[in-house]
């Protein structure tokens, strides 16, 4: 399988982790200048208005399952197990990621929001088993 076609989830995952960083800057300067003073969060006290918080949320959310996909990537690449079955859930994954996002930054429905989070985390440790397996058994 060509090496485009594997890092290419992974690519959109990490373009979703910097857009989420690039919107959230923008946002936290708006709220200073509306008033919010840097003694009401230097502590991290929860004083940011909804939307900067449903952003930061979701971005810090990006270093949670998808740490485990950027793994399991390097690795099935390395490992030659890069094929069209980790791909194709590497692709779901990646998708769930992008649902859960979308959701988590608009209306936020919280069952919606971990429905999605499950189905991602679920296909995630699919593809995690899947490699075990493999690699344990000598499989290609």
């Amino acid at each position: 399988m060509p090496i485009a076609f594997v890092l290419l989830p992974l690519f959109v995952e990490v373009v979703l982790t910097f857009g989420l960083l690039f919107w959230l800057a923008p946002l936290r300067r708006s709220e200073f200048k509306n008033g919010l003073r840097e003694a009401d969060i230097a502590l991290g006290q929860p004083n940011w208005s909804t939307q900067p918080t449903q952003v930061a949320n979701n971005f810090n959310n990006q270093f949670q399952l998808p740490v485990l996909f950027y793994v399991l990537t390097i690795l099935s690449i390395m490992t030659r197990h890069a094929d069209v079955l980790f791909v194709t859930l590497a692709w779901i994954f990646v998708l769930a990621r992008l649902a859960h996002a979308y959701v988590h930054v608009t209306s936020n429905r919280v069952m919606v929001r971990g429905g999605i989070y499950g189905l991602g985390a679920f296909v995630l440790a699919i593809a995690w088993l899947i490699f075990m397996v493999r690699i344990s058994l000598g499989l290609s």
